[in-house]
């Protein structure tokens, strides 16, 4: 039999399933395309689905390959095979005369903070493909970064994981840099997130963008020049927008330790199902906003 459901306001939200026909979700991913990027998009979309059953999820790269490559498929040629995939459907089964038309494909960036240039090289492929395909914003800001970039310091060893527990971590950094790529704006919005976590660390935390020679190394003398003693270099990016190696020179030259990019952290999935049901109409539960400090 199965269980009665919870009474009150603590009972769990009834599981909202993907409708049939709806848009297809192409993930574009940045960055040059590797067998490492690919497990880590796979990750992100397996996650995606598991927070909006149903949902037909692609993966495309903004680098990737002019034709349907099965392994780096370019964005264009993914938005052209779900198209046809569509009118095909459409031509067996025609929707109702009083249908409201449905974009053939959503299309969210794998971005945490804003990128000018990519963000252009993106809209410019779905326009290009010619496939009725709808570009969403990027991920952030939101406050699950913030709690994705505490957790990636803690495993690292460089922040407490939860401030109500009595215990101290040798390595805490009391000073926090928060890298970032893709020219000012993105230094602005991380700008966002770097506040949400200094609450939750109750250290410093200032933005600086990666791709800007020098940027990191001066912030941290900022940091050094307030009082901060030990500090720590926190990636608020994904990774694959990001050159390999930069992260690692940035905090050399800064000297300090580095924690590990988002990836796919599990905020990460959930904020990519989310961005994709708003513009796909489909209503579902509120992202949750990140655990409150105790």
């Amino acid at each position: 039999m199965p269980r009665p459901r919870q009474p009150g306001r603590h009972r769990r939200p009834e599981p909202v399933v993907a409708p049939e026909g709806a848009p297809a979700l192409v993930l574009a991913v940045p960055g040059v395309p590797t067998g490492a990027i690919r497990s880590l998009a796979e990750e992100i979309v397996s996650i995606a689905r598991s927070e909006l059953p149903g949902m037909d999820a692609r993966i495309a790269f903004v680098d990737g390959a002019a034709g349907l490559d099965e392994e780096f498929p370019g964005l264009e040629p993914v938005l052209g095979q779900v198209a046809a995939e569509r009118s095909a459907r459409e031509a067996m089964n025609p929707p109702a005369e009083d249908a409201v038309p449905l974009p053939t494909a959503v299309v969210v960036p794998l971005l945490a903070g804003p990128d000018a240039a990519l963000m252009r090289r993106i809209r410019q492929s779905v326009l290009a493909s010619g496939a009725g395909a709808e570009l969403t914003d990027v991920l952030g800001p939101h406050p699950l970064l913030a709690e994705a970039v505490h957790v990636r310091l803690s495993e690292a060893g460089l922040a407490r994981a939860d401030r109500a527990r009595l215990f101290t971590v040798a390595t805490a950094a009391d000073g926090i840099v928060l890298a970032t790529s893709g020219g000012d704006e993105a230094v602005q919005v991380a700008g966002i997130t770097g506040m949400l976590l200094a609450a939750r660390l109750a250290v410093p935390v200032l933005a600086a963008p990666l791709d800007e020679p020098g940027a990191i190394a001066r912030t941290a003398e900022q940091l050094t020049s307030s009082g901060s003693q030990q500090l720590a270099l926190a990636p608020c990016f994904i990774g694959p927008e990001v050159p390999e190696g930069l992260l690692a020179a940035a905090a050399q030259e800064a000297g300090c330790a580095a924690a590990e990019p988002l990836g796919a952290y599990p905020a990460i999935g959930k904020l990519v199902a989310s961005a994709y049901g708003a513009k796909a109409g489909i209503t579902r539960p509120e992202a949750p906003q990140g655990a409150p400090l105790r």
